[in-house]
């Protein structure tokens, strides 16, 4: 069995989607911009139920959470089971236990990739993909119980607060682990998206890479969602990719709340560069 999952983590709305669109580009050598409803082709996330039901031989009840981390070794032992060198997969789970159950098992894992962007902004899009007030985000995001319900496509995810998240991927482990922060994908795209490929061990060509980051512009995945949908937009939002900025929440979120995200989490903010 090889450990050949390489993790490409993050809190919910924090860029991941956009760094697989890219991924799924570059590694086709598409010449023309890749549907956005197939780059699960180029990887797979952890918490999808049609999974879970596989490997259960039958159709579980999603919503347990003692039979979805029952059968989550299962999961990634099948994932791994296919021997290739690397696997791509997409998790929001935190990296710890949940009930005892080891979420993100050493065994499996060759390397990982956080993407981390500011919570001010996350609290933004995070509150349009699940239909909360920002008030009720803002809540969430200082709760270690914090987590994504189950429904029919994904099962639990177990999330913690955004600090506790951050600092358990980021923490030192025996694997190898790059840090990529959404805003720098927007201001120097060419070097951010260059390092994630020299991370999986990808040649770096120039026009490829260049190519890949156009493919995978907000102007481009939002001018599909528009004219296909996108099989991962929230049936409580009306769209997946709304604004695809940094610096929103300056102007859409009110001072109390920015004054509170920026207190519970104060000094992971400073560590990555969200406050002076």
């Amino acid at each position: 069995m090889k450990k050949s999952i390489v993790w490409l983590a993050s809190y919910p709305k924090s860029g991941n989607t956009w760094a697989r669109i890219f991924l799924a580009n570059y590694l086709s050598n598409a010449q023309k911009p890749m549907s956005i409803n197939q780059v699960n082709k180029f990887g797979m996330g952890d918490s999808i139920t049609k999974t879970y039901n596989m490997v259960a031989g039958r159709q579980i009840d999603y919503s347990n959470i003692g039979i979805v981390l029952s059968l989550r070794e299962k999961v990634l032992r099948g994932i791994v089971g296919n021997n290739a060198d690397v696997n791509l997969v997409k998790t929001h789970n935190i990296r710890g236990l949940a009930y005892g159950v080891d979420l993100i098992p050493e065994k499996f894992t060759r390397s990982a990739v956080y993407i981390i962007r500011n919570p001010l902004d996350v609290v933004l899009s995070y509150s349009r993909h699940y239909a909360l007030s920002h008030e009720e985000t803002v809540e969430a995001f200082s709760r270690s119980d914090n987590g994504n319900a189950a429904d029919a496509s994904t099962v639990w995810q177990f999330l913690g607060s955004w600090t506790e998240h951050v600092q358990s991927w980021t923490a030192k482990s025996p694997y190898s682990s790059l840090l990529l922060r959404y805003e720098d994908f927007l201001e120097t795209p060419t070097e951010s998206f260059g390092k994630l490929l020299d991370h999986l061990g990808v040649p770096i060509d120039e026009d490829r890479l260049m190519r890949a980051i156009r493919f995978s512009s907000f102007d481009e995945v939002s001018k599909q969602e528009a004219a296909g949908g996108f099989g991962e937009r929230s049936p409580n939002a009306e769209k997946f990719f709304a604004k695809g900025k940094s610096g929103q929440w300056q102007t859409d979120l009110d001072p109390t709340l920015v004054d509170r995200v920026s207190k519970d989490h104060r000094n992971t903010m400073k560590r990555y560069g969200y406050l002076e």
